[in-house]
């Protein structure tokens, strides 16, 4: 049987550009023009590397509204064979929950072998996808992964810690999240650009998943970050030491 390898991948504002926010429900306002998220791309680049060796195929899985495609087909245009988008205007402001019950109800609905994701997306920066999805699938979830091994039924990582890395190996199916730098990503070659645009897309809502839509969370207020207030100067004159005793004394530190 050929491996099902599933990336999920996510589109974003161009980071380079600049924004607004809806004043009412303090919304990012999304441009149609958005691409890929950068940190992706590792992810994508590894799952084409693990078909390629297994003979198997990759398919993107991404939440969100679809805009012109444009960060899609980008994905696509590295190598992988389809893409299963699920954009719902229902969804839009989704907490982290809500949007790994959608991811993880659309990759049950492709089937898999693999899921291979990211750490966290550079716009949301929630960090808790990738295990929430692993639960939701009842599957294991192996994470920060530096390097990837997969085959024969089970899957070997290199989870990278502040000490140095453990070799964490489960067996197959099983998520994957990947760092900046498990590998070095393709550029897309004329030819992939070209293939992209026959590439079949297939678009769901949240209803076709069977997911429930009720959003849990809300923004209340968004205000701008205070400016920084220039701190206490104390001039040494031998005796400063005891200033900051006192001071650390104030704030019962010590």
């Amino acid at each position: 049987a050929r491996m099902q390898v599933v990336v999920c991948v996510k589109q974003i504002p161009d980071p380079s550009g600049t924004y607004t926010l809806d004043p009412e429900t303090h919304f990012l306002v999304r441009p149609d023009e958005q691409v890929l998220d950068d940190t992706d791309r590792y992810g994508v680049e590894m799952g084409l590397q693990i078909a390629q060796e297994h003979g198997g195929t990759v398919t993107l899985v991404s939440m969100g509204p679809k805009g012109s495609m444009q960060g899609i087909r980008q994905a696509l245009a590295m190598g992988a064979d389809r893409a299963v988008v699920v954009d719902d205007a229902d969804l839009k402001g989704s907490d982290a929950l809500t949007t790994a019950k959608v991811l993880a109800a659309a990759i049950q609905r492709t089937g898999f072998d693999l899921v291979i994701t990211g750490t966290e997306s550079t716009d949301g920066y929630a960090g808790v996808i990738p295990q929430m999805m692993a639960e939701l699938l009842d599957v294991p979830a192996l994470t920060y992964a530096t390097e990837v091994k997969a085959g024969d039924g089970s899957v070997t990582i290199h989870r990278q810690t502040s000490a140095g890395y453990d070799v964490v190996e489960a067996s197959l199916p099983a998520v994957v999240s990947v760092t900046a730098g498990v590998v070095e990503p393709r550029y897309p070659t004329f030819k992939g650009i070209m293939d992209a645009k026959k590439k079949e897309v297939e678009e769901l809502t949240a209803s076709d998943l069977g997911v429930d839509r009720t959003l849990r969370q809300r923004v209340t207020a968004v205000e701008p970050t205070p400016e920084r207030e220039a701190g206490m100067k104390i001039e040494d004159d031998g005796e400063a030491h005891l200033k900051v005793l006192e001071l650390l004394q104030q704030k019962k530190v010590i």
